[in-house]
């Protein structure tokens, strides 16, 4: 087995890691970090859509607003502390990686998009990403990390945690070159969700795993998470995953995915199951809808109903927006110039469907959608009608993202065990973590932004790790300092000095 030595070993090479891995270099600090994938490796952050935002506030809004905002989101589910490092951090963490050689760029009209990496990706095309936003922002890190010493190593995956006195002392992976034992100081867990690891899923997001759209680079297999479990860590909020809704046929066909999103679509409109009835509070948006398709007994039973004012208004929202890139991009739009017709393409019972948008219409001329069954709240998106021919439908699947909870940490990013008492040496950062998102058993699913609190995170653990070292070596040369002070007392006594004064007084090594 191979034996590698180094300060700190960091799982995983996307936003977090390295962010981690350039901040503990600038100070002086040696770290490894080991990616699962070859290089060119596909991750979240190199195909992410670039926007840095926190709770859909701009990163340089003052951090009080965005502390409300984050409130809002998860209410009384994330710990306070978290909240506020998040709150505090993002302005400062946005500028350092400028200072890195990150840029950004406005795009849109939205507020939260005043950050956006640049160049902004394509709204066409397979490798919409290639050259682009999240694909620059790793070649600009891993760059910044190579100028200060620092190393990836491709091809290698962390299998388990060493783990020494309750401490955590490094890793054992597996890699190209075969099995490593890695000695480090410090184990930086970064890799990311464990939204592509089925087996996980099945336990935790969806019965059907398997009917979930991958929307993501297909490599968060969870293996951080698998090796802090086994080394007691405590994990949270697993139950929640962060994507958007699809449609169907983006199961099949990749060019409808990861856009356009239906969302919009749900939002102003009704999402039923097989049953044609209701089952999930659409005024939530699309996140949370997608989170309620994917716990549906079959996650590809849902359809949204809509009609003609909502397929021109909402669904020509959004930069790549439903109306007309379904179309264009090979999706299936049902229409019917009445809704029993609609019903009979998408093989729902007609009588129902009408029963279900009758008692929906009601419910939005009477301003009473908050006592439909499910409610429908009208806080965050308007809903409109469904009375104008054409009618539409178009079958969903529940496109996942990355996983919003895991393993268990505090605002300096160190991982806590099942009491909530730290793992020595041992850390976690970016979407591996747990506790910030997801809104823990709210029925809205708390989206805070993936990018945003990976750097923050992994920003607060480097700077920990170098920081306590740095107390540790002070506090080291003060002993020495002491003992060398000492000797030259007990060498300058008389001879008369009792002989258990000299021993006490005589230098130890430095270990």
């Amino acid at each position: 087995m191979n034996s590698i030595h180094t300060d700190v070993v960091v799982v995983g090479a996307g936003i977090a890691g390295l962010t981690t891995a350039v901040r503990l270099s600038e100070q002086g600090v040696t770290a490894l970090v080991l990616e699962r994938g070859e290089q060119g490796y596909m991750c979240n952050t190199r195909m992410a859509g670039g926007a840095f935002h926190v709770a859909h506030q701009d990163v340089a809004d003052d951090s009080q607003l965005i502390l409300r905002a984050i409130t809002s989101r998860t209410g009384d589910s994330a710990p306070a502390e978290l909240v506020e490092a998040l709150a505090s951090d993002i302005g400062e963490a946005t500028q350092w990686l400028k200072r890195q050689g990150v840029r950004f760029i406005k795009v849109g009209h939205e507020s939260y998009r005043k950050h956006t990496l640049a160049p902004p990706i394509a709204t066409r095309g397979r490798e919409y990403w290639l050259g682009r936003g999240g694909d620059v922002l790793l070649r600009t890190l891993t760059g910044a990390l190579e100028k200060q010493g620092g190393r990836i190593l491709h091809g290698a995956r962390a299998t388990r945690l060493t783990m020494r006195d309750s401490a955590c002392v490094g890793l054992v992976a597996e890699s190209t070159r075969g099995p490593m034992d890695i000695d480090a100081r410090a184990v930086v867990i970064c890799d990311g969700g464990f939204h592509s690891n089925l087996e996980l899923l099945r336990e935790f997001i969806s019965p059907a795993p398997e009917k979930l759209k991958q929307r993501n680079a297909q490599t968060g297999y969870g293996d951080g998470l698998r090796m802090a479990r086994e080394a007691g860590a405590k994990l949270v909020g697993l139950n929640r995953f962060y994507g958007h809704v699809l449609a169907q046929d983006a199961m099949h066909n990749d060019d409808l995915w990861p856009f356009p999103m239906m969302d919009f679509l749900c939002a102003a409109g009704i999402v039923v199951d097989q049953s044609a009835k209701r089952f999930a509070n659409e005024g939530l948006g699309g996140v949370t809808i997608a989170n309620t398709i994917a716990a549906q007994t079959d996650p590809l039973g849902a359809t949204v109903i809509f009609d003609a004012d909502i397929w021109n208004g909402p669904g020509r929202e959004y930069l790549i927006s439903a109306n007309p890139t379904l179309v264009s991009s090979g999706g299936t739009l049902y229409s019917a110039a009445d809704l029993a017709g609609l019903a009979s393409q998408v093989g729902l019972a007609a009588d129902t469907l009408l029963q279900t948008v009758a008692q929906y219409n009601a419910a939005v001329d009477g301003g009473s959608t908050g006592n439909l069954e499910p409610t429908r709240s009208t806080d965050g998106y308007r809903a409109w009608p469904i009375r104008k021919a054409p009618f539409y439908a178009v079958k969903l699947c529940a496109g996942i993202t990355y996983t919003m909870g895991g393993i268990a940490i505090d605002a300096d990013g160190r991982v806590l065990d099942t009491a909530n008492r730290p793992i020595a040496n041992l850390y976690a950062a970016g979407c591996a973590t747990g506790g910030i998102e997801g809104g823990g058993d709210r029925e809205q699913v708390a989206y805070i932004g993936g990018l945003s609190r990976s750097t923050v995170f992994g920003l607060r653990a480097a700077n920990a790790i170098a920081s306590r070292w740095s107390r540790r070596e002070a506090s080291a040369s003060d002993r020495q300092s002491m003992y060398r002070t000492l000797w030259r007392i007990c060498v300058t006594a008389p001879v008369s000095l009792p002989i258990v004064e000299y021993h006490l007084c005589k230098p130890k090594s430095n270990r």
